[in-house]
C-alpha cells in the first residue's frame, strides 16, 4: 500500500468509526454524513488502485464512476441526495443505516477491511 491509499485507508476509517459513534448517540445527521464520506473516499480507493490518480471533485469522482465502474456509482449516485440533505433536513436512523450498510458493500467490492 502506498502513501496516498494509506491516507485514504485512515480517513475512511475514521469516517466510518466516527459514522458508528454518531449512529449510537442518535445524531443521524451526522452519522449519514460521515458513511457517505467514507464511500466517496473508498471509491478513491478503487480510483486510485487502478487509474493511479485521487479524483479531485464530486464531479469528476462521479464521472469516472458512471464511466468505469458502474456498481459503484449506483450506490454513490443513490446515496447522494441523502448527504446533501444532511445539510439541510433531518436525517432518520433507516437512511443513516443505508449507506452504512452501503459502506460495507463497497468496502467489500474494494477488498477493503474496516476493522
Amino acid at each position: 500500500m502506498n502513501a496516498k491509499e494509506e491516507l485514504l485507508a485512515k480517513n475512511i476509517r475514521e469516517f466510518y468509526a466516527e459514522g458508528n459513534n454518531s449512529l449510537k448517540k442518535g445524531s443521524y445527521n451526522s452519522a449519514a454524513s460521515l458513511f457517505f464520506k467514507a464511500l466517496a473516499v473508498l471509491s478513491d480507493i478503487i480510483i486510485l488502485r487502478e487509474k493511479g490518480f485521487i479524483p479531485k471533485s464530486h464531479a469528476e469522482r462521479f464521472r469516472i464512476l458512471e464511466q468505469s465502474y458502474p456498481e459503484v456509482y449506483a450506490i454513490i449516485d443513490k446515496d447522494f441526495p441523502s448527504y446533501q440533505d444532511s445539510y439541510s433536513l433531518s436525517i432518520s436512523r433507516g437512511v443513516a443505516e443505508v449507506i452504512k450498510n452501503d459502506v460495507h458493500k463497497i468496502a467489500k467490492k474494494a477488498g477493503f477491511k474496516l476493522d
